[in-house]
């Protein structure tokens, strides 16, 4: 049975909570929590068979956070003691009350129902961290050796990360969630020639245990095995011609144009410009809301933080607020966005859809990423079903680079493995292949999606935002894909005008 280590539990959780909250009501907070944290990560990274680096990091700490006079503070720190507690409290309140001169907007937060003495834990069952260094070693060099008779040089690597929470505010909201997630990937490299090339395997990152590694949820040696030869077909293959094409995409390269060019621009804070690092803000602001059309009829997107596996599923998000499953895009048209508790009041959309985290337990909470993810149509074709309705076009796998503007709005994606389509068949693979578009126009084209069995939930662990830069792990399902009338670039000839 699943269950929140003992040592964390073991921390005086209430203790700490009971003192900082106290402290924060005395000096004036109308809103106050504290959040304990300890994320453990683990990296290994093997090059040629061979152990070429590892990581183990273990981060403990807490935070507060308190609303003074409608004005935010925050405080930090790593002393897990309740006299630690209640100067924590006593700095977060003393920032609200040096930042209250420079707020313009009151802070007021969405209501939220209470949850007392509420336990989460992800859907795994094998806690990565219990298995030996040694034995994920030897499994990543075993992975290894198979391509490498084959191939010039093989790269291996495995993240694993155990996230805790324990959270509790003046609300009376008291909670304790524990996840795992972990993200395998093998890369094999080769030279014929002038041209060298590489080819990564498709497995996504998941909330999952080490048990997906041996067998549940993805066929590791059969996609291993099959590796070599589709690099090798893919160096003899021919640069594509550039042009117009029908695409049917995988979700395997689709979840991350899905991320760009959906994920980010429906973030609330992105769309009204109160954020814009890394990413900018969005073409998609709030007076088109009910209003814009996204893409085609088919377009059904969903946000949700209850995903099975997901990387964003949580029991609750950094404030107090359970996870929930929201229409993000409704038969083309742009119905929500991804909200916290200030941004949901704020533009008066009622209750938060659960989308405040924070990276670490030094880092203020924001709006962030829910797993966003476009729908399979019930009773929908099969990824050869799609390809089969293609005279002329082309299959996209796996993902690579991509370019997008501070808008979201025009972009540019390659991918790993490109087949050609030739009268619903796919006769060869093609290579030197980006496709671009603006996000409007990609999605409106989107003629079809696959059933249920052509759905797959990618995602990544790495997502940016905020400054200080927080890092978000966030998961994107989606089906196969037909498109009509999409521009193909010849990324040599490009790279070389």
């Amino acid at each position: 049975m699943r269950q929140i280590d003992p040592d964390f539990l073991a921390l005086p959780l209430r203790r700490l909570a009971d003192a900082a909250l106290q402290r924060a009501r005395d000096l004036g907070a109308s809103y106050a929590a504290l959040r304990v944290e300890r994320v453990r990560a683990e990296s290994l990274r093997l090059f040629d068979a061979r152990l070429e680096g590892s990581m183990d990091a273990d981060d403990i700490g807490f935070s507060v956070r308190v609303v003074v006079d409608g004005t935010w503070g925050f405080a930090a720190g790593i002393e897990l003691t309740a006299e630690a507690a209640e100067k924590i409290a006593e700095e977060a309140v003393q920032v609200a009350r040096i930042s209250a001169p420079l707020n313009r907007e009151p802070i007021e937060l969405a209501p939220e129902p209470v949850y007392a003495d509420a336990t989460w834990v992800s859907a795994y069952e094998i806690d990565p961290f219990d298995v030996p260094l040694k034995d994920k070693v030897e499994l990543l060099a075993a992975w290894s050796a198979g391509p490498l008779a084959a191939v010039d040089h093989v790269s291996a690597a495995l993240m694993q990360v155990k996230e805790q929470k324990f959270y509790a505010d003046t609300a009376g909201t008291v909670t304790t969630q524990q996840r795992v997630r972990l993200h395998p990937s093998v890369t094999v490299m080769k030279a014929d020639g002038a041209k060298f090339d590489d080819m990564r395997t498709l497995a996504p990152p998941v909330g999952r245990g080490y048990e997906y590694l041996t067998g549940t949820g993805w066929d590791f040696p059969a996609e291993l095995a099959q590796l070599p030869s589709l690099l090798e077909e893919k160096l003899k293959a021919p640069s594509v011609e550039a042009g117009t094409y029908d695409v049917v995409i995988h979700p395997s390269n689709l979840w991350l144009t899905i991320h760009e060019s959906i994920g980010h621009a429906t973030e609330l804070d992105r769309a009204l410009g109160y954020e814009a690092a890394y990413a900018g803000t969005s073409f998609a602001t709030f007076d088109n809301l009910g209003t814009l059309q996204y893409g085609s009829p088919v377009m059904n997107v969903t946000g949700d933080r209850t995903a099975e596996h997901g990387l964003a599923t949580v029991g609750w998000d950094d404030e107090g607020v359970a996870g929930q499953s929201f229409d993000i895009v409704r038969d083309g048209t742009l119905v929500g966005y991804q909200l916290d508790r200030r941004m949901a009041l704020l533009k008066g959309l009622g209750r938060s859809n659960g989308c405040a985290f924070a990276d670490s337990p030094g880092h203020v909470p924001i709006q962030r990423m829910a797993n966003v993810s476009l729908r399979p149509a019930d009773d929908g074709p099969s990824t050869e079903e799609l390809i089969s309705r293609v005279e002329r076009g082309i299959h996209i796998l796996g993902d690579k680079s991509w370019s997008i503007d501070m808008q979201r709005y025009n972009f540019q994606f390659t991918g790993q493995r490109f087949y050609l389509i030739e009268n619903g068949r796919i006769s060869g693979q093609l290579r030197d292949i980006a496709y671009q578009a603006t996000t409007t126009d990609f999605w409106r084209s989107m003629e079809a999606v696959g059933g249920p069995q052509t759905y797959v939930l990618g995602g990544a662990f790495n997502c940016g935002k905020g400054q200080p830069g927080q890092v978000a792990p966030v998961s994107h399902g989606c089906p196969s894909a037909l498109f009509r009338g999409v521009r193909i670039l010849n990324t040599v000839q490009e790279g070389g005008k």
